[in-house]
């Protein structure tokens, strides 16, 4: 057990350390960035071509040409440096893209420049050089900030578990260790108020159990000798010995882990569009270059003049809106998403979400409250109800169980007034019992009454149970004076996004580990055409990959600990944002207000993202059909040529179109 407790520390420093690492990169780009800004004024006033445009003509400074190079290498070394390693890097996996692209425009650009500062004739690129890097710094520093995949779902956890556990000795004594010496087959003492601290059957005792952390559902369960419990699960109520069944990496909560863990990993190997993009732009300012070298040097022109055009066809193929096309329009979704109480965690995810077919809803917490509430009070004989209330509220406000409390803040919000108790007694399992202003009365479960000999005939009762509701009974001096029915109350929004999402020609689906009454009736209610009842935690991911067999991009809506595989599993996670830590963690996005209706304005502003991102993707990279020609040369003949200082003003013109496209999204 040692062994392992050493493993999830080394689990938990890799995690910490990757998301430093995040932390680290964003930082490093915007120094960069910053340092290379700042350099940048004075090689944009020491170059002939600015010159040439601001003042007509060029200044003659006696070092100004090398004092130019200096700064550009300055430039070049220290904020290209990123995207040089990024070449080398993509060029060994065989997987070019945007940081080869860069990095063979910027080095092409730099190498024929410092030629023509010391061994040529020709115009530099040191200012298209400069502002390249610039807007690429910018562009990654932007990038880097919008996305947070390093994941802490794992660290909370595993944080979720005791870290000590009750040891019960052969002696009886009680003994606090470390959980990780707990074994297979000892036992351990859990007390009111604390976690399971392994997986394993009850001995002894009979409690309630809060298992919401792992199934998600908010109803407590019952337990009693021979029942099983799990590890991070919260007692309610009575002490209760447990027998070891799974320690450590067994544990089912491990598991989960394990389960996160590699479909994290399975996930994190996706690419983005603009990779694509600029794989496709390196070919062609690879071989448009060299093309064009070849041809001019083929036709008698001087090798001054064919690689001039070269240069300036690989600088071309490299545009400054490239690096911010994607950027752009992911801050400013990512800012309207924000007002709108939508985090976006990870792009790709946000970016995917434009395709999702099937929304998969976790009921409890999400199209439903994750609440108890009072849903009916049926009065049994003669008794008047505010009276029944009144008595089961005064009853269950000596008790902490989460039945209980919700009876009382049914009652209050009714106006009913607490009655004084007297000889006020739990009984773990069954109810509560007591006296009320001298009347002996009890608020008990159905199972006490079956072993009680006491049975209730109504019709009402019996809609409440076909419900799936849970129906608690009100007993005055041991005769049946009300039935109590609770259930998760359905939030109001739900059924607008049901509504919504039909309307996008979105199927809903709803899964839950509630039992299929409750869940048949919450889906007529919303009116959800598919779910899946009765599902156990690790079983959501298996309900995800079914609904994706059948052809659908599939979103995942959840909020507690069980949902986190079937988050990540998910083309599109989403979490609601009262949910657990963990969850939230584990999605793609995040509704901070709760609402489910959020669920189709999030698909919808992803619609208009990727419309944006084309959009911007098309501009940055169209204009390039007329630009490479021409700066190939080919309208030479007839006496028209692109310089290299045109060129460089016509990326700059694309940069400020993609960049004002980007604003325009609303």
């Amino acid at each position: 057990m040692h062994g392992d407790h050493g493993n999830h520390g080394h689990d938990h420093h890799s995690r910490a350390k990757s998301r430093q690492d995040h932390a680290d990169h964003a930082g490093e780009y915007k120094r960069r960035f910053i340092v290379s800004s700042i350099l940048t004024v004075p090689i944009l006033i020491l170059s002939p071509s600015i010159q040439r445009w601001v003042l007509g003509s060029e200044l003659a400074m006696p070092g100004s040409l090398p004092l130019l190079w200096g700064l550009s290498t300055a430039v070049y070394v220290y904020g290209g440096s990123p995207f040089l390693s990024g070449l080398v890097r993509e060029l060994r996996r065989w997987t070019p893209g945007m940081m080869t692209l860069i990095g063979i425009a910027i080095t092409t650009a730099y190498i024929y420049s410092s030629a023509v500062v010391f061994f040529i004739e020709g115009a530099t690129f040191f200012w298209e050089l400069a502002t390249l890097i610039d807007v690429m710094l910018l562009g990654h520093w932007i990038e880097m900030k919008t996305i947070s995949r390093a994941s802490r779902a794992l660290e909370l956890l595993a944080k979720s578990l005791p870290a000590t556990a009750h040891l019960v000795t052969e002696e009886g004594e009680i003994v606090n260790v470390d959980v990780s010496m707990v074994k297979p087959g000892d036992k351990v003492l859990v007390k009111p108020g604390e976690k399971m601290p392994v997986d394993g059957v009850v001995v002894e005792g009979v409690t309630s159990v809060d298992e919401a952390l792992v199934t998600g559902e908010s109803k407590p369960v019952t337990k009693r000798p021979g029942d099983k419990v799990i590890a991070g699960a919260v007692n309610l109520e009575g002490s209760i010995i447990v027998r070891a069944e799974k320690t450590g990496r067994e544990t089912y909560i491990a598991q989960v882990i394990e389960l996160i863990k590699s479909i994290q990993e399975s996930k994190s190997r996706a690419q983005d569009i603009s990779n694509r993009v600029a794989k496709w732009l390196t070919v062609i300012a690879l071989t448009g270059g060299g093309f064009t070298a070849f041809t001019w040097l083929y036709l008698g022109q001087p090798a001054t003049f064919a690689l001039e055009r070269a240069v300036t066809v690989m600088v071309i193929a490299c545009p400054h809106a490239l690096g911010l096309a994607v950027p752009l329009v992911i801050a400013r979704s990512t800012a309207l998403a924000a007002a709108k109480g939508i985090l976006i965690r990870d792009r790709i995810g946000f970016e995917k979400a434009r395709e999702v077919t099937a929304v998969v809803f976790d009921k409890t917490g999400t199209l439903t409250k994750g609440v108890f509430e009072v849903t009916d009070l049926v009065a049994l004989g003669s008794m008047d109800p505010e009276e029944a209330l009144a008595i089961a509220a005064s009853l269950e406000g000596r008790s902490e169980h989460p039945i209980a409390q919700s009876i009382v803040r049914y009652a209050k919000s009714r106006g009913v007034k607490l009655r004084p108790v007297e000889d006020f007694r739990a009984m773990p399992g069954k109810g509560v019992v007591g006296r009320v202003n001298g009347i002996e009365a009890m608020v008990v479960s159905p199972g006490y009454l079956k072993e009680a000999g006491l049975e209730v005939s109504d019709g009402r009762v019996d809609t409440l149970v076909r419900q799936g509701k849970t129906v608690v009974f009100l007993l005055v001096n041991r005769r049946p004076a009300a039935a109590i029915a609770l259930s998760d109350v359905i939030r109001e929004e739900s059924r607008e996004a049901i509504a919504t999402l039909k309307k996008m020609g979105i199927k809903p689906i709803m899964l839950t580990g509630d039992n299929r009454r409750v869940a048949e009736w919450v889906a007529k209610e919303l009116g959800i055409d598919e779910f899946y009842a009765e599902v156990l935690p690790h079983e959501k991911v298996e309900v995800v990959r079914q609904v994706r067999s059948k052809g659908h991009i599939v979103a995942m809506v959840g909020d507690g600990v069980n949902d986190a595989p079937a988050l990540i599993e998910a083309d599109v996670g989403i979490a609601i944002g009262a949910g657990t830590d963990i969850a939230i963690e584990s999605a793609d996005i995040v509704l901070v207000k709760n609402d489910p209706r959020d669920v189709p304005v999030a698909i919808e502003l992803s619609r208009k993202t990727y419309r944006k991102v084309v959009q911007n993707l098309a501009w940055a990279t169209g204009y390039n059909a007329i630009a490479l020609p021409l700066a190939a040369g080919i309208l030479y003949p007839i006496g028209i040529l692109l310089p290299p200082a045109a060129g460089a003003f016509l990326m700059s013109m694309s940069t400020v179109i993609v960049a004002v496209n980007a604003t325009l999204l609303r």
